[in-house]
C-alpha cells in the first residue's frame, strides 16, 4: 500500500526531455532511499536503546553515553536528551528533506496489481475485541509493546532483588522497600511509554506525514498508549502510597516538595490530572459525555508542567523530544485557527444533513481523503469537530465542502442557525467559522487501484462523494487515475438519505462516464421494507448565501507547504538548543541553580519560549510569503469564487435518485443489510483474481464486518487492501 511498493509511473510531463527525467528521477530516488535508510538506522537504534534500557546492558550503554557527554554545557540533562529525545527530532528534520524531494505524488501502477500479495499494513488480523480492527503491522506493534513491558518488568525485578542483597534491610522493611522500588520502575516504564504518547496526536506532524498515517487513524495509537501509560503511572503512585502508609508517613510524603530530589506534591498533582483525563476518556464516558471528556483532556497542560516539576530537568529530558513535537503542532494549529473563514454557502437538506462550503486559498492543497476540524464561534468557542471533506480538490481551487449529519446538540444548533439565516426577519444571524486542517492521508490511495470497493454507512458516504467526483474529474481531464471498476456499497437507515448520492452531477463532471468506468452502486435501506410514499418527489433544501469578505482558510498547517513547515521545525529546534545553552551558560551555572523542580520549570519554559519566539518568527514570515504569493487572487471576481464553490455539488434541490443517469447501475434493497461474503464473492467472479482497494467509512460494527470478511476472503483467493476511513461524525454532540 505504501508508495515504496509502486514502480512504474503512468505519466511524465511532455515539456521535459526523457533523458533528463530519467536521470533526475534516478537522483531523486537515490536521495530518498538514502534518507530512508538513515532514518531507519536512527529509528532502530533509538527504539533498541529504549527496549534495552531496563536491563543491565541498556543501562550500562546509556551510562557510558552520559559519562562521555555530561561534560558539555548541557550537563546530564543534555546527555539524556541526546539518547532519548534527539533521535526523534533528527528523524523529523530528515523527514523535511524527504517530503520536499518527494514533492507531489505521481500516481503509479503496481506490478503486483495482477497478482495480489500480502501487505502488513492492510491485512486485518483482529476484527473483534478491545482494539477494534487491527492490521498485521499493528498487531506486530502491539505484540512488541507487550513483550517490552513483560521484559522490562522482569529485568527491573531482577535488578530490585539485586539491590536488596546489597543493603542490610530487616525482613519487616523488605516488603516496603520492594514496593517503593517497584513503584520507581513503573514510573520509569511510564516515562518510556510517554515518549511515544504525544507523537500520534500531532495532527500535522512531519513524522505522521512521513509514514503516511493520518491523524484520524493515529489517534487509536494514542488511546492504546494512553491506557498503558496511565496504568503504569497509577501503579507507580499506588505502590509508593502503600509503602508510605506502611511506614506511617503518608501525609508527610504526599505534601513534600523537595528542593533537591524528586518533589512528591507536583507528582501527585500531575497524576491526579492524568487520572481525570484517563477516566473521562474511557469509551462509555466519552460516548455519553463527550464534552466532559473534551474539557478534562485540556488538563494535559497541568499533567506535563507538573511532571517536569516532579522529576526535574534531567529526567524530563527523556520525554522532551516527543512533547516538543506536539508543542510545535499545537502552536501552529493555534495560529491557523485564529483566522475567520468565510462560509460561501450553507444548506439544510431535508434528510437532516447540513452542507457547508468554506472559502480556501488556492495554495492550500488537500485530497479527497482529507478532513478538517471546524469551530463555529456562535455555537461554542471551545468545541472543534472533525468532518470529512465531501468535495474534490478539482471541483474548484477556492472552496472546500463538508457534509454534517444532525446527530446531537451542536449540530442541531448549527442547523437552526442556518435555517434562521434563510428567514428575512432573522437575516442578521451569521456563522463565524474557523478551521484547522486539512489533514488526512498523504497519499491519495483511492487513485492507486484499478479496482475499488467503497463501503459506507450513513453519513460515511461523505468522503466517497469526494472520491467519485475526484475520479470523474481526473478521467475527464486526462489526469493520472487508475480506478476503472468501482463498487459503492452504502447502508442507510431510511430512504430520505438517498438524495445525498445525487448531490454530485456525474454526467456534468464527466460526460458519458459510463463508457469510461464501470460504476456499480448497491444501496441497502435497513429500516424500511419498501419505497416510501414520498420517494420520487423533489425536496427543496433551505439555502443561505453568506456575504463574501475575502477571508479564506489559513495555509498555516503542518500538511501545507513543505519548505515552510520544515523551516518551522528546524528553526524552533535549533532555537531551543541555543536557548538552553545560553540559559545554562549565563544563569544556571554562574548562579549555581540546583533546585530540581525549578530546573524542570526552566526546561519546559525554554521549550515553550523557543516555539513561540523562533517558531512564531517563521510562522510570521510564512504568512507574509503566502499573502504576497496570493495577492493577485484578491482582485479576482468575487462572484466567480461563489459560483465555483457549488458548480455541481450540493444542488438546491434533492433530486430523486431514480432520475440520475446512473440509475441503471444502481440497486436499492429494502429491509436488509449488506452480505459482504456474497458481495466479495460476486466481485471476484466479475473482476477476477485482481488487486482491490477497499475503503470503509462507518461505525465500528460496519468496519468489523468488512474486515472479518476481507480476512477470510484474502486467505481463500482474492487480495484486498483495506483502508479504514473512520467516521468522525459518530463522536458528534
Amino acid at each position: 500500500m505504501g508508495s515504496n511498493s509502486l514502480k512504474n509511473p503512468l505519466l511524465f510531463s511532455d515539456e521535459v526531455e526523457p533523458g533528463y527525467v530519467k536521470n533526475s528521477s534516478f537522483l531523486k530516488s537515490s536521495v530518498k532511499w538514502g534518507l530512508k535508510i538513515v532514518m531507519w538506522v536512527i529509528f532502530i537504534a533509538w527504539v533498541g536503546t529504549i527496549f534495552l534500557y531496563p536491563g543491565e546492558i541498556g543501562s550500562q550503554l546509556v551510562e557510558k553515553i552520559i559519562n562521555a557527554t555530561k561534560g558539555s554545557v548541557f550537563g546530564t540533562s543534555g546527555s539524556l536528551f541526546l539518547v532519548f529525545s534527539a533521535p526523534i527530532l533528527l528523524i523529523a528534520i530528515l523527514a523535511v528533506a524527504h517530503l520536499i524531494i518527494s514533492g507531489e505524488h505521481v500516481f503509479e501502477k503496481s506490478k503486483s496489481s495482477k497478482k495480489p500479495g500480502f501487505r502488513l499494513w492492510t491485512f486485518p488480523v483482529l476484527v473483534d475485541g478491545p482494539f477494534g480492527v487491527v492490521s498485521a503491522a499493528e498487531f506486530i506493534g502491539i505484540t512488541l509493546f507487550v513483550v517490552f513491558i513483560i521484559w522490562a518488568m522482569y529485568a527491573y525485578t531482577l535488578r530490585n532483588i539485586s539491590l536488596l542483597t546489597r543493603f542490610d534491610i530487616s525482613s519487616s522493611e523488605t516488603g516496603r522497600f520492594m514496593l517503593e522500588l517497584t513503584g520507581l520502575r513503573c514510573g520509569m516504564l511510564g516515562l518510556l511509554c510517554l515518549i511515544f504518547l504525544f507523537l500520534p496526536v500531532s495532527r500535522g506532524s512531519l513524522l505522521l506525514r512521513l509514514v503516511d498515517i493520518p491523524f484520524e487513524h493515529a489517534t487509536r495509537y494514542h488511546v492504546w498508549l494512553g491506557h498503558l501509560t496511565m496504568m503504569l503511572f497509577t501503579l507507580h503512585g499506588l505502590f509508593y502510597v502503600i509503602g508510605w502508609a506502611m511506614n506511617g508517613t503518608l501525609l508527610k510524603e504526599l505534601l513534600e516538595w523537595k528542593r533537591v530530589g524528586i518533589a512528591n506534591l507536583p507528582g501527585v498533582i500531575s497524576l491526579l490530572a492524568g487520572l481525570f483525563m484517563w477516566v473521562t476518556s474511557l469509551h462509555p464516558v466519552r460516548k455519553d459525555y463527550f464534552e466532559l471528556f473534551f474539557y478534562t483532556h485540556q488538563l494535559y497542560v497541568v499533567f506535563i508542567v507538573f511532571l517536569a516539576l516532579h522529576v526535574g530537568d534531567f529526567v524530563f529530558s527523556i520525554v522532551a523530544g516527543a512533547i516538543f513535537i506536539f508543542m510545535l503542532d499545537r502552536f501552529l494549529r493555534f495560529c491557523q485557527s485564529r483566522t475567520k473563514v468565510d462560509v460561501l454557502s450553507a444548506k439544510c437538506l431535508p434528510c437532516g444533513t447540513v452542507e457547508l462550503v468554506l472559502s480556501k486559498p488556492p495554495s492550500l492543497q488537500y485530497n479527497a481523503l482529507s478532513f478538517i476540524f471546524l469551530q463555529v464561534r456562535e455555537l461554542s468557542w471551545l468545541q472543534w469537530h472533525p468532518f470529512s471533506v465531501s468535495s474534490s480538490p478539482l471541483d474548484g481551487k477556492h472552496h472546500l465542502a463538508i457534509l454534517i449529519k444532525v446527530l446531537g446538540g451542536w449540530t442541531a444548533r448549527l442547523r437552526d442557525s442556518i435555517l434562521s439565516m434563510s428567514e428575512p426577519e432573522l437575516s442578521k444571524t451569521t456563522i463565524t467559522a474557523s478551521v484547522e486542517g486539512p489533514y488526512g492521508h498523504e497519499t491519495p490511495y483511492h487513485l492507486m487501484y484499478e479496482n475499488l470497493i467503497l463501503v459506507a454507512g450513513g453519513i460515511g458516504i461523505s468522503p466517497f462523494l469526494a472520491i467519485l467526483s475526484d475520479i470523474l474529474h481526473r478521467i475527464n481531464d486526462g489526469k493520472p487515475c487508475l480506478p476503472r471498476k468501482i463498487l459503492v456499497v452504502w447502508a442507510v437507515k431510511k430512504s430520505d438519505e438517498l438524495p445525498l448520492l445525487s448531490s454530485i452531477d456525474m454526467e456534468s463532471i464527466c460526460p458519458f462516464f459510463s463508457n469510461k468506468i464501470n460504476l456499480e452502486i448497491d444501496i441497502y435501506v435497513t429500516r424500511e421494507s419498501g419505497p416510501s410514499m414520498e420517494e420520487g418527489k423533489v425536496h427543496v433544501a433551505s439555502t443561505s448565501s453568506c456575504p463574501f469578505s475575502g477571508r479564506s482558510m489559513s495555509p498555516l498547517v503542518g500538511t501545507g507547504n513543505n519548505v515552510w513547515s520544515g523551516l518551522y521545525v528546524i528553526i524552533s529546534t535549533v532555537g531551543f538548543i541555543v536557548l538552553m545553552a545560553l540559559l545554562r551558560i549565563f544563569y544556571i551555572k554562574p548562579y549555581n541553580v540546583s533546585t530540581w523542580w525549578y530546573l524542570g520549570l526552566l526546561f519546559i519554559a525554554s521549550m515553550v519560549t523557543s516555539v513561540v519566539i523562533f517558531g512564531g518568527l517563521v510562522i510570521g514570515l510564512w504568512h507574509l510569503w503566502d499573502k504576497k504569493a496570493s495577492a493577485h487572487d484578491k482582485y479576482e471576481d468575487i462572484n466567480k469564487i461563489q459560483v465555483e464553490s457549488t458548480p455541481s455539488y450540493g444542488t438546491v434541490e434533492d433530486k430523486d435518485l431514480t432520475q440520475n443517469n446512473f440509475e441503471s447501475s444502481t440497486i436499492i434493497q429494502y429491509g436488509t443489510r449488506p452480505d459482504f461474503k456474497e458481495i466479495f464473492a460476486s466481485t471476484s467472479r466479475k473482476w477476477g483474481n485482481v488487486d482491490v482497494g477497499v475503503l470503509v467509512c462507518g461505525p465500528p460494527t460496519l468496519q468489523s464486518s468488512v474486515a472479518k470478511e476481507i480476512r477470510s476472503h484474502n486467505i481463500r483467493r482474492q487480495k484486498h487492501d483495506t483502508i479504514f476511513h473512520f467516521n468522525s461524525h459518530s463522536f458528534d454532540l
